[in-house]
């Protein structure tokens, strides 16, 4: 079986056996619009021992703490596109992943992969924490491996990463004529298509008939029918918004989350939910969503 999950330019094919130790959670499901109740594009995949990280909004590290998984246990971050919502928690995960306490405790290099950019991310990144880097070291001994960073970049659609059975495979997105590169990424567990996760974007028709710049944003991402037609196509056994980006001015409000789906049930009539942030889901023969408990 697999899973398919699309933050914003994401796209995770992700397969999976006839088993429960695949597991996917949405850390964060916003847009860059600051919201208390969601936090920066960010999804976890759960392969079997394997933790692999998509993209790193903020608030990665309070999400994960939140799980109960150590950010020092992930074993790769994947970057789909440099727009700051998508890698401006980056520098938390890589330097809070490396602390002393459980929430840490990484030993080995940080490893990255993503499209051309990403050496020169993680490069500036270690420049312009150099000294926090040094003080910690000197003061609290931490092991310098677990702060060193090992990046992979890719500069066309193909297999990026393969062990012990799971294959991430990146290819081309399309998010606007200057935002290059972008890309999307297949997680490969199996076979089968299970599990759709897409993100959106919408407005009030008065917003985008007032506002050029609404327009254009609208115009980089997937509109609820968009998305519908996408789900329509792929027929999976769940399709999961997010990534969710709902637009609106001083004037004119954003959409509802019901005016979303209303608009995506024109095209699609399948199963459907709204992500939360850690909403997670269990891929074995069936599909199973648990939203999270405190």
């Amino acid at each position: 079986m697999r899973a398919v999950i699309a933050g914003l330019l994401a796209v995770f094919a992700v397969a999976g056996q006839a088993q429960t130790d695949f597991k996917v959670t949405l850390l964060g499901t916003a847009s860059p619009a600051p919201r208390p109740d969601r936090f920066g594009p960010s999804t976890l995949v759960e392969a079997g021992d394997q933790k692999l990280l998509f993209d790193a909004g903020r608030g990665v590290p309070i999400r994960l703490r939140q799980i109960g998984v150590p950010i020092g246990r992930l074993d790769v971050l994947f970057i789909t596109h440099y727009h700051s919502d998508h890698v401006s928690g980056i520098p938390d995960v890589w330097l809070t992943g490396w602390l002393a306490p459980p929430f840490g405790r990484r030993t080995s290099p940080f490893r990255v992969i993503g499209p051309i950019g990403a050496k020169a991310l993680m490069e500036n990144l270690e420049r312009a924490y150099a000294l926090d880097v040094k003080i910690r070291l000197e003061d609290e001994k931490l092991p310098p491996e677990g702060i060193a960073t090992a990046v992979d970049e890719f500069d066309k659609d193909g297999v990026v990463y393969e062990k012990n059975g799971v294959k991430v495979i990146a290819f081309a997105v399309e998010h606007g004529a200057a935002i290059k590169p972008a890309v999307g990424y297949r997680v490969e567990y199996a076979s089968g298509t299970d599990l759709l996760i897409h993100e959106v974007a919408a407005a009030l028709p008065a917003l985008l008939a007032a506002s050029v710049p609404m327009q254009r944003i609208i115009a980089h991402h997937t509109t609820p029918m968009e998305a519908g037609a996408v789900f329509s196509r792929t027929k999976p056994k769940l399709a999961v918004y997010s990534h969710i980006v709902l637009l609106s001015s001083e004037k004119i409000a954003e959409p509802t989350l019901d005016d979303v789906v209303a608009e995506t049930r024109q095209i699609y009539k399948g199963p459907l939910v709204v992500g939360e942030d850690l909403m997670s889901f269990e891929i074995g023969d069936s599909v199973s969503m648990k939203p999270y408990k405190k």
